[in-house]
């Protein structure tokens, strides 16, 4: 009986999720042209438990996916051809810098830096996102900085050990080039 009473818990949560990702999908749809079919958001359901477990997690309320959604639907890298793949992706990769940063991150916080660095720094490649800009960033939140609530996740330039474009050498050399 407590079984039952605990899977029938289970399916009526995911009942719910399921709600608020269509009612999201019917939002994103008209505004960006990404959607999600029902058989797709189940898909994404079932991604998140099975993340939940392989990191060990636990998750009360409700998920953390309608608001995935909405923090990457405006994204320049994200198609309708792999969107329901990108937010599975995006999803595990939310739920393992939780633990890697040790909970230190709000969601909100986490879900900010992963943006800003999907965008501006990875150019939308996740396997960069999860492997350098995420691991560096959770590296330093482990350590004891704390400065993410200061400036907002901004600040990954000076975790970043790859070396930038300077662009007043590069416009030099263009002038050399071409001008003279």
């Amino acid at each position: 009986m407590e079984e039952n009473f605990y899977e029938l818990l289970i399916r009526e949560k995911e009942e719910e999720e399921l709600r608020v990702i269509e009612a999201c999908s019917e939002k994103t749809d008209g505004r960006f042209g990404l959607s999600l079919s029902k058989e797709q958001a189940r898909e994404l359901i079932a991604g998140r438990n099975e993340s939940l477990r392989k990191y060990q997690r636990v998750e009360f309320g409700k998920g953390i996916l309608d608001k995935l959604i909405y923090t990457f639907c405006d994204s320049q890298f994200i198609d309708q051809a792999h969107y329901a793949e990108i937010l599975k992706e995006l999803q595990d990769i939310f739920y393992q810098f939780k633990n890697e940063s040790m909970d230190r991150l709000t969601d909100d916080e986490l879900l900010e830096f992963m943006r800003e660095q999907f965008e501006t720094v990875c150019f939308g490649d996740l396997e960069y996102l999860r492997g350098t800009c995420l691991e560096r960033y959770s590296r330093a939140v482990r350590g004891g900085y704390d400065g993410v609530q200061k400036s907002r996740g901004s600040e990954y330039e000076q975790f970043s050990e790859e070396q930038r474009w300077d662009d007043r050498l590069y416009l030099s050399i263009l002038k050399e080039m071409f001008w003279e």
